[in-house]
């Protein structure tokens, strides 16, 4: 491992969040990203047309228990980014290890991403994807802009889980977790 910092050591502050004007490598900074697992997610919502949006994502993370909230952020020139922002609610279906294909199908652009896909509306109508691990009926509480993405921060009011193995993405490929035991993720009790 090579542990010399890939950032300058004293950054210009005028210079951190301009665009353009980063001395770090994109491809490097997303190799080094990579390097850090986590679990996969889709998160959905449903248009102010009634459509059903959804797109595969990694960035979420759990923010506060009490109270409840989740963030996840999208980057600004998606597609769908004018569905989420005036979405009242959002949908957050976790992944088991066995719905990779359905990772890779909503991580593309298409129109067709609900077609054979068998999910319910939750809260505010964000679909919720049959045999998830585990789903967050999220209320829009607010957004953030930070860099090319936006960050989107929701109040959980309902959840649901089973105890069925998540699927995980590191170094950008899918894979499952092993415990230092050798045991699998899930959860036999």
């Amino acid at each position: 491992m090579n542990d010399a910092p890939k950032h300058p050591v004293h950054p210009n502050p005028a210079n951190e969040l301009a665009s353009d004007s980063s001395p770090i490598d994109p491809r490097e900074f997303r190799n080094a990203l990579g390097t850090y697992a986590t679990g996969v997610t889709i998160i959905t919502a449903a248009g102010s047309d009634g459509k059903p949006y959804g797109l595969t994502c990694n960035s979420f993370a759990s923010v506060s228990l009490n109270p409840p909230l989740v963030l996840w952020s999208l980057v600004r020139y998606s597609s769908s980014l004018n569905a989420f922002q005036n979405a009242t609610h959002f949908a957050v279906n976790v992944l088991g290890a066995s719905q990779q294909a359905l990772a890779n199908k909503f991580a593309k652009s298409s129109d067709e991403k609900f077609v054979g896909v068998e999910w319910s509306p939750g809260l505010g109508d964000a679909p919720l994807l049959k045999e998830s691990v585990a789903n967050f009926q999220c209320r829009s509480v607010n957004r953030y802009y930070g860099g090319d993405h936006v960050i989107f921060l929701g109040a959980v009011e309902a959840y649901a889980y089973n105890h069925s193995e998540p699927l995980l993405f590191a170094r950008g490929r899918y894979g499952r977790f092993v415990s230092a035991d050798g045991r699998d993720g899930t959860d036999k009790s």
